[in-house]
């Protein structure tokens, strides 16, 4: 069984839950992470037990480095990507694949001009509650879906903004909580709900100096005839688990924070759930997400490797949800319906 070398590019919090899920992998091992600033780097080391570069050159060169696991702010992950791309590793990429789509297809290109393989991390599509959500929408259980909703109604204190340099920045996060919080569960909407068709949205800085949004809405036509809405805010105190809500001519279901709570099909008796105590959302607190879903997906996508087959979450559905974001700030900026597909220039 090959052992694959993982060289993580980033040492922030969200490094630390994928070297937490390398950790357990079997035939995986973290072997180096990198970090341009020679001070961060220094201080990194005491959170790494593999070694923490500066020199990237030195990184990419690395004997055992197989798969490269960029952890940058949101809008810096194209250039190590391409980077690593061009050198051959494959690359598991944090949510979102970037910020505009002209980004993301170069990404998406250059990757596929090399052959290596491209990842991105939307990892709640694999707790088991969502994975039988999905099963049973695509077996049609809950017949033709007419209505889907994503709300992320979460908060952010003050300091989550002033103590970030690139947090609701429009050039290195690609604005607020939609890209950046709510996207996770955009992604599991888009999934459930097919391809959209157009979008109507409005976004608002309402609490906090940043560029970006704290809160924005937007109205979903899907291609598929059904309406959605979406919603997503780091301002609404004190911060509530993120939902799904799936309704279907047979019947509905809703999924919060990754458990499903209701289950309706008409003449069947409704299922009853235990809400836990501990919902493992990020409605209040960024850290209390843990890293037990990246390490599924980091299993897969070493499987996914070794049979040299499409990730479940490649570069062209990870798009998807950039897509969608990048429409509703659109739509909010002209007041306009925006249709799909939607040509991102920026």
């Amino acid at each position: 069984m090959k052992k694959y070398g993982i060289g993580i590019i980033g040492t922030g919090s969200i490094a630390i839950k994928h070297a937490q899920a390398i950790e357990e992998l079997k035939n995986a091992e973290l072997v180096a992470l990198f970090n341009p600033n020679i001070k961060s780097a220094e201080t990194a080391k005491e959170k790494f037990a593999a070694p923490v570069l500066s020199d990237f050159e030195e990184f990419l060169n690395l004997p055992n480095l197989d798969i490269a696991c960029i952890c940058t702010p949101s809008g810096m992950h194209l250039e190590p990507g391409l980077a690593a791309a061009k050198a051959g590793k494959h690359l598991m990429v944090e949510k979102p694949i970037e910020i505009t789509l002209p980004r993301a297809d170069k990404l998406i290109q250059v990757c596929n001009e090399n052959n290596v393989q491209l990842a991105v991390i939307f990892q709640n599509r694999f707790s088991d509650d969502y994975q039988k959500l999905k099963k049973a929408v695509d077996a049609g259980l809950f017949g033709r879906l007419i209505m889907g909703n994503a709300y992320v109604n979460w908060f952010r204190d003050a300091a989550y903004y002033s103590t970030s340099k690139w947090k609701g920045t429009l050039a290195a996060d690609g604005g607020g909580a939609l890209i950046n919080q709510g996207i996770h569960t955009i992604d599991l909407l888009l999934d459930l709900m097919g391809d959209v068709k157009s979008v109507f949205a409005e976004v608002q800085t309402t609490l906090y100096p940043i560029e970006g949004e704290d809160l924005g809405l937007g109205i979903v036509n899907f291609e598929n005839g059904a309406l959605g809405n979406v919603t997503s805010a780091t301002s609404l105190y004190p911060g509530y688990p993120e939902r799904v809500e799936i309704f279907g001519t047979e019947g509905s279901a809703i999924l919060e924070a990754g458990k499903i709570t209701a289950w309706n099909i008409k003449g069947k008796k409704p299922s009853e759930f235990k809400k836990d105590a501990e919902t493992g959302s990020g409605s209040s607190d960024p850290n209390a997400i843990g890293y037990q879903l990246h390490l599924m997906q980091w299993k897969l996508f070493l499987k996914d490797i070794e049979g040299n087959k499409t990730p479940t979450v490649d570069g062209k559905t990870a798009r998807k949800s950039v897509e969608l974001i990048r429409a509703m700030y659109q739509s909010s900026k002209t007041k306009k319906l925006i249709n799909f597909p939607f040509l991102d220039k920026a």
